[in-house]
């Protein structure tokens, strides 16, 4: 099976002021060798930690556990001369004398030898204690990154499907009775905008006027909202389709979206003034307890 390689600009450990690439492979993070070592200030290393007996034995260990088309054979031929001075071993020879898939040797624009981060972990090891500490405390911060952008993008899916059910609504019941292809058009604007100034306090349009330069390069105000903005604007889109559903007019559904709207603020503001009074309470304890 041929594996699946993700790598973007953005994935990258900074370590020393060097860039070090992380990629995805099959799903799993690669993190480059190559770029280790020279963040190490050793370029030519790799092979040097190849040729190391324990390495050979740990990356065995891996390959057991990880690769069910791992060449045992192979291995237990290149374990029993592993150390010896006349040893030697890189990154391309292991990978196709073993069959292994913890470490990748890649040309191209991402080009270099990968290991996954457990052996990435273990070479930092070699390398030095405090570089391995480096590598670990750079990777956890990229995850912590990736983490809130994948939380960020969830509640922008959310929003997204909701609009989508909300869209459906008023295709399924307003539509119908209207034939022009413009009055369509505006019907749908007239219900965003409806939403967007409950959520936002103005509509898509105004929006753009105000801010041009971010318009123009495809920027939006959902781009810009607070995490309380984005919930309300699904709970809005979810809530106007349910009423579109019931035959509601709009009229009357703008009341509703709008009383959901100020409980949604209101809610916010109370759990903000129930937050301060629950800190400045903690403040007069510790500073009664000192």
């Amino acid at each position: 099976m041929t594996p699946v390689y993700k790598t973007t600009k953005n994935n990258s450990l900074d370590i020393n002021n060097q860039g070090v690439k992380v990629t995805k492979i099959d799903g799993e993070d690669y993190i480059c060798l190559t770029d280790m070592a020279k963040a190490y200030g050793a370029d030519k290393v790799i092979d040097n930690w190849l040729r190391n007996k324990n390495t050979i034995d740990f990356l065995g260990v891996w390959e057991r556990y990880n690769n069910s088309d791992f060449n045992f054979l192979e291995f237990e031929e290149i374990k029993n001369i592993a150390g010896l001075n006349r040893f030697t071993m890189s990154a391309k020879h292991w990978v196709e004398r073993v069959n292994a898939k913890g470490i990748v040797a890649r040309a191209g624009r991402y080009g270099g030898t990968y290991a996954h981060r457990d052996i990435a972990f273990e070479f930092g090891t070699w390398l030095s204690p405090e570089f391995r500490l480096l590598i670990i405390t750079e990777y956890q911060r990229l995850k912590a990154i990736e983490q809130k952008k994948l939380n960020w993008d969830s509640r922008r899916v959310l929003a997204s499907v909701n609009y989508k059910l909300h869209t459906d609504s008023i295709r399924d019941n307003l539509i119908p009775s209207l034939s022009h292809s413009v009055i369509e058009k505006y019907v749908y604007t007239d219900e965003a905008d409806m939403l967007n100034r409950l959520a936002f306090g103005q509509t898509a349009r105004e929006w753009r006027r105000q801010n041009p330069a971010l318009a123009k390069a495809g920027r939006n105000q959902r781009d810009y909202a607070t995490e309380q903005q984005l919930v309300l604007i699904a709970n809005l889109q979810s809530l106007n389709a349910f009423l579109i559903d019931q035959k509601m007019p709009q009229q009357e559904r703008i009341i509703k979206l709008a009383e959901h709207a100020r409980r949604h603020y209101n809610s916010i503001l109370k759990a903000e003034e129930q937050h301060n009074i629950f800190m400045n309470d903690e403040i007069k304890r510790l500073n009664h307890e000192n």
